[in-house]
């Protein structure tokens, strides 16, 4: 059934609802998004008629249950443009990151190699990154950003070497909202032999991507963040990248066989998913992922640039108002970062909160960009799906109170 982008905010329950008095106006959706009744509906409905432990049983439930969890990675190989065993599920982008960094990056890495990453990152694509650095002697290198919050490409490729082992960037950043040229970037880095890492948390449910097309070796995203449950995550990885790559977590379900000494491991994805995984949270994965298909990558797209650019207009008006990041266009993802100038951002949110707006204030979890920025913290107002104008016209309205409260 295709849904209409108009009026997709009718699906999500929680936002019918009241914050202090006032409608509930959502812009978190950097941090994590709501979801649609219909996965509510799958992970009840899970959890009601299908409950059982995956690929050990024999009995009718265990075998749905199967049925369902694997027909979760496949659908997820199609929303992508991958195969199958590409897709390992886990627990978020976080894990995922830290999977290939611990588990690949690790043993090829030697004294004095090079890791590129971006003073961008989120803090779970740098400090996994700085800790194998650690670990191995390898030398941890930063692109930087121009005055308009773009990577500095011209300064990548001078950072780009025969001793550059892995490059390591963010699809989106969730601070800028910079959408970076990553397909340029990975053939930047595949010319001079390096393995590519795309943290893509932040693009996975505002638009389409392709790893075929995108030809990068690793790619990581959160189901929380495309409309789906907490707890469930995706790491993509070549074929013959996932045969090298090694488990960091050890358990049942896993395995070959396990003797006294010894133990043979399956081969992708078995190899990684120890233990009993989130059933239900992949599931409703699944549930998320035929939502959004159903409303259409151009729809989606087209709704949240309108957002963004009105947002970034009516913000840019108010006096003492500072927008970082790229001017609304192409390059920008669906959020506004900001700071009103002599208020501290916990305090911005604080108010807009009692306006029924809910913002997010701090370092984002970015603090290397917050140095590079001279700011100690920052307040994101974060589109999605769901929002519409009249989001945009309460956190506007709110900031302008929110400014005379304080008299700035």
């Amino acid at each position: 059934m295709v849904k209409n982008i108009a009026t997709a905010r009718n699906d999500f329950p929680i936002l019918n609802q009241q914050i202090n008095g006032e409608p509930l106006t959502y812009l978190d959706n950097a941090a994590t998004t709501q979801k649609p009744q219909a996965v509510i509906d799958a992970l009840t409905h899970y959890y009601e008629t299908d409950n059982a432990n995956i690929h050990r049983g024999v009995y009718t439930l265990a075998e749905r249950a199967t049925e369902a969890y694997e027909g979760v990675r496949q659908q997820v190989a199609n929303f992508i443009n991958a195969q199958t065993d590409e897709v390992i599920f886990t627990r978020g982008t976080t894990t995922s990151l830290n999977w290939v960094a611990l588990g690949f990056a690790r043993q090829l890495l030697q004294p004095n190699d090079e890791i590129i990453i971006t003073v961008m990152e989120h803090h779970s694509n740098l400090v996994p990154w700085q800790q194998v650095a650690l670990q191995t002697g390898a030398k941890l290198r930063y692109i930087e950003i121009d005055e308009h919050g773009e990577l500095d490409l011209a300064q990548y490729g001078e950072l780009l070497n025969p001793k550059t082992k892995f490059v390591a960037f963010t699809h989106v950043s969730n601070v800028l909202g910079t959408i970076n040229p990553v397909k340029q970037m990975t053939k930047m880095a595949h010319d001079v032999g390096a393995y590519v890492v795309i943290d893509g948390a932040q693009a996975v449910g505002h638009f389409s991507v392709d790893m075929t097309d995108l030809d990068c070796d690793f790619y990581a995203f959160s189901g929380h963040k495309v409309y789906g449950p907490t707890g469930i995550g995706v790491l993509y990885g070549k074929r013959e990248l996932l045969a090298e790559m090694n488990p960091v977590e050890f358990g049942g379900e896993m395995i070959n066989l396990v003797e006294r000494q010894t133990t043979d491991f399956k081969p992708a994805p078995a190899k990684f998913e120890a233990g009993t995984m989130p059933i239900a949270q992949a599931i409703g994965l699944g549930a998320a992922l035929d939502y959004l298909t159903s409303l259409g990558w151009s729809a989606i797209e087209e709704h949240e640039q309108s957002l963004v650019t009105a947002a970034y207009q009516q913000l840019n008006k108010i006096d003492g108002l500072t927008i970082y990041g790229p001017t609304a266009g192409p390059t920008r993802s669906a959020l506004i970062t900001f700071n009103l100038n002599g208020v501290h951002p916990h305090d911005v949110a604080t108010v807009l909160d009692t306006q029924g707006v809910a913002v997010r204030a701090g370092h984002h979890c970015a603090q290397p960009l917050m140095q590079t920025l001279g700011v100690s913290a920052t307040t994101r107002a974060s589109f999605g799906l769901y929002n519409n104008l009249a989001d945009v016209e309460r956190l506007v309205a709110a900031l302008v109170e929110t400014k005379e409260f304080f008299q700035v």
